[in-house]
C-alpha cells in the first residue's frame, strides 16, 4: 500500500483523545482509516491531569464504553485509583472518576489502536487541506505529501497556531516540547469558516520526594472500587495509590499577586477566553478576592513515577513567581519543580458551523471533533471523536448519520449544545446541562446505548448479550419483589435495627424495599430472596438497577414522559431550504439566529438562545402544525 496512490475512506488528523476514538470507531466499522499525527509516541497523551471521568464526565466515559469505544477499557487497565463521586446524592449525580498512570495510559491506547483492523498510521504534520469545490478530498503534509481520502476528521486539539505563555515569554507550540500546527486554519478561513481563539492552561509538575505529605490530608480511593467498562475483560483495582489535599493561603495569594504585572492574563498578551470552571490560580484569586484559601489536589502521575500533578494550581505566571508562591503551600516548603505551569492559546471554530453528525456545513465530508469545536476535557473530546468517526464511516457507506438525542445520552446533550448554541468559552459538561439526567445515569449507559452500537457494527455480540441478560434479570427480580410476600417476623428485625416503624402483617417485598431509609443489602437475611438471587445468578449491576427502580421509578417515568413530548417536536422537521427571512412576525434576533444555525427540527430551533416560545409558535404554523 502506498500513501501516494491509496484513497482512504477516513483520514483522522491528530492523535489525541478525539483522534484516537475517531480512528478506532471508523476502523471498527470497516472503514479503511489513516491516523496522521505529529508524533506516534504521543498518541492519546494526557496533556493535562492524569485522570478520566468526574462529574458528568464519568457518565460520558461510560457512554463511550457502551458504544464500543476504548476510553473506558484503557482507563480501567491503567487506573491507580477509583472513586464514585456524589454517592451521598441521588443516582443521577453519581459520577465515576479514576486516576491513571499517565505513561501506561498512552501505551495502552497505542497498543489497542495497533491491534485494530483497517487502521493505518503515519507520522507527519498536516499543514493543508485538499478540496474539490465544496468537498474535501484529502490533506497536505509538511513533507509535501498529498494524501487522498473520502472523508477527513480534524481533531487538532490545542495545536492549531498554538502559542505557549509562561510569564513574559511566548513561543509557538501545541503543548510543552511539541510544535504548533499551521496551515489548516488558513485553508478553512479561505473557505469561509469563522475561527476564534481560546485559552487553556496546565499546572506545574513537581517531585514527590520533595513534598511533606504528613502536612496534607490523604484522599484514598473507594473501599470497594468499581470500574468504567461494562465488559468483564477489565477488573476493579485491588490496590490503589492515594491522592492528597492541601490548600493555598493568604501568603500564597500575596506572592502570586506580585507577578500580576508580568502575567500574560493581566497585561493583555492573552486576550482569548479561558475555561470558566477550571480557571488558573491567578484568575481564582483575582475573581474570588475575598476567599481565604483554595483547594490543591496533589495527584501522582503513576504507580512508580515521582512526578506529581498539582491540581488547582494551573498558571502562566513567571517561573520565579510560581516557585516562590508554591513554597508557601503546606507540604510544599522544599518543593522541586519538574515542569513549570503554562497557558496555551489556540484556534477553534464556532461549532454552530457543524451539523449534528459533526460534519461541517460549508465543506462536505469534513468533520471536526474535540477542542477545535471549543470544548475542554479529554472526555468531551473522546465523545466527539467517537461520533465523528462513526459518522464519517457511515458517510462513506452511504448510510444515514448516527445522532443521539438529548434524552438518550450526555453525548447527545454535548453535541446539541455545541451546534445549537455555540460557545464563547471552553465548553465543559455538567450534570446540570442535561434536562433528563435521571434517565442518563452512569449505571444504565449500556442499556441505553449498546443496542444502538450493535446495530452500527461498533459494539460486539458479547456486549449485546450482556445487556440483554442485565435487562431480563432486572425485570425478573422486580417481578419477584412485586409478587413475593414476607412475614412481619422476617422484616421487623430489619426495621427495628434501622429504628423504623415495624409492620403488623405480611407485606410485599417491593413495598418494604422501596422505603428510602433501606438499602437492598439490608434484606440479605431473607432466605427466599437469597435463594432467588443465587438461582438466577443475579449480580451487583442488576441489584443496582433494581434498587434505583424501587426508589426512583416515579421520577424516571415523569422524565420519560417529558422526553416523549420533546421528541414529538424533534420529529417536526424544518426543510433545509426554508426561508426564515419571510417570517416577519418573529423577532429580528430569532430570524438572525435561525438563519445562522439552520436548525433541522422545531425542537432544535426551540433551544437556540434568542428564539422565544412565540417564535416557535409561528414556525409551527408555517410547518402546518
Amino acid at each position: 500500500m502506498s500513501l501516494f496512490s491509496t484513497v482512504f475512506d477516513v483520514i483522522v488528523v491528530g492523535g489525541g483523545h478525539a483522534g484516537s476514538e475517531a480512528a478506532a470507531a471508523s476502523a471498527n466499522m470497516g472503514a479503511h482509516t489513516l491516523l496522521i499525527t505529529m508524533n506516534l509516541q504521543n498518541i492519546a497523551q494526557m496533556s493535562c491531569n492524569p485522570a478520566m471521568g468526574g462529574i458528568a464526565k464519568g457518565q460520558i466515559v461510560r457512554e463511550i464504553d457502551a458504544l464500543g469505544g476504548y476510553s473506558g477499557i484503557v482507563t480501567d487497565k491503567t487506573a491507580i485509583q477509583f472513586k464514585m463521586l456524589n454517592k451521598s446524592k441521588g443516582p443521577a449525580m453519581w459520577s465515576p472518576r479514576a486516576q491513571s498512570d499517565r505513561m501506561q495510559f498512552a501505551e495502552c491506547w497505542r497498543t489497542m489502536l495497533e491491534q485494530t483492523e483497517n487502521l493505518d498510521f503515519y507520522q507527519d504534520s498536516v499543514n493543508g487541506l485538499l478540496f474539490d469545490g465544496d468537498t474535501i478530498i484529502g490533506v497536505k503534509t509538511a513533507l509535501g505529501l498529498e494524501i487522498k481520502a473520502k472523508t477527513v476528521i480534524i481533531t487538532a486539539g490545542t495545536f492549531l497556531n498554538g502559542l505557549i505563555h509562561i510569564g513574559e515569554k511566548t513561543f509557538g507550540g501545541g503543548r510543552a516540547g511539541e510544535g504548533a500546527s499551521t496551515g489548516i486554519t488558513e485553508d478553512l478561513v479561505q473557505k469561509g469558516f469563522e475561527s476564534g481563539r481560546m485559552k487553556t492552561g496546565t499546572p506545574p509538575r513537581v517531585d514527590s520526594r520533595s513534598l511533606d505529605f504528613s502536612k496534607m490530608i490523604e484522599q484514598p480511593g473507594d473501599d470497594n472500587p468499581e470500574k468504567f467498562s461494562f465488559l468483564p475483560s477489565t477488573t476493579s483495582l485491588v490496590k490503589q495509590r492515594s491522592c492528597y489535599l492541601t490548600y493555598t493561603n493568604q501568603k500564597v495569594h500575596d506572592l502570586l499577586r506580585e507577578g500580576f504585572d508580568r502575567s500574560p492574563m493581566f497585561n493583555g498578551r492573552i486576550q482569548s477566553t479561558g475555561p470558566r470552571y477550571c480557571p488558573s490560580v491567578e484568575d481564582k484569586i483575582d475573581r474570588f478576592a475575598t476567599k481565604e484559601r483554595h483547594q490543591i489536589f496533589v495527584e501522582p502521575e503513576g504507580w512508580t513515577t515521582v512526578e506529581i500533578y498539582v491540581n488547582g494550581f494551573s498558571t502562566s505566571l513567571p517561573e520565579d513567581i510560581q516557585d516562590k508562591a508554591i513554597r508557601a503551600i503546606e507540604g510544599f516548603e522544599n518543593v522541586k519543580f519538574l515542569r513549570y505551569g503554562y497557558a496555551i492559546e489556540y484556534d477553534f471554530f464556532q461549532p454552530t458551523q457543524l451539523t449534528h453528525s459533526l460534519e461541517t456545513k460549508l465543506v462536505k465530508n469534513l468533520f471536526f471533533a474535540g477542542q477545535i469545536n471549543g470544548t475542554t476535557g479529554y472526555e468531551e473530546a473522546a465523545a466527539q471523536g467517537l461520533m465523528a468517526g462513526v459518522n464519517a464511516a457511515l458517510k462513506v457507506q452511504g448510510k444515514a448519520p448516527f445522532i443521539l438525542k438529548r434524552n438518550e445520552a450526555y453525548i447527545g446533550v454535548l453535541v446539541d449544545d455545541l451546534i445549537t448554541k455555540g460557545t464563547e468559552e471552553p465548553y465543559r459538561m455538567f450534570t446540570s446541562r442535561a434536562e433528563y439526567r435521571t434517565l442518563l445515569r452512569q449505571d444504565n449507559a449500556d442499556l441505553r446505548l449498546t443496542p444502538l452500537a450493535y446495530e452500527l457494527g461498533l459494539a460486539s455480540k458479547e456486549r449485546l448479550d450482556r445487556v440483554t441478560a442485565k435487562r431480563e434479570k432486572t425485570a425478573l427480580l422486580i417481578q419477584f419483589l412485586e409478587q413475593t410476600s414476607v412475614k412481619e417476623s422476617e422484616v421487623n428485625p430489619i426495621l427495628e435495627a434501622k429504628g423504623l416503624a415495624t409492620v403488623n402483617q405480611s407485606m410485599k417485598l417491593f413495598k418494604i424495599a422501596a422505603r428510602p431509609q433501606l438499602a437492598f443489602q439490608d434484606f440479605t437475611s431473607i432466605e427466599k430472596l437469597n435463594q432467588f438471587i443465587r438461582l438466577h445468578e443475579i449480580d451487583s449491576d442488576v441489584i443496582e438497577q433494581v434498587e434505583i427502580h424501587l426508589k426512583y421509578s416515579g421520577y424516571i417515568e415523569k422524565e420519560k414522559n417529558n422526553a416523549d413530548k420533546l421528541n414529538r417536536l424533534e420529529n417536526v422537521m424544518i426543510p433545509s431550504t426554508f426561508n426564515y427571512q419571510k417570517l416577519q412576525s418573529i423577532s429580528f434576533e430569532a430570524r438572525e439566529k435561525l438563519c445562522k444555525i439552520q436548525p433541522t427540527s422545531i425542537s432544535q430551533a426551540s433551544r437556540i438562545s434568542g428564539v422565544s416560545p412565540s417564535d416557535i409558535s409561528v414556525l409551527l404554523v408555517h410547518m402546518g402544525r
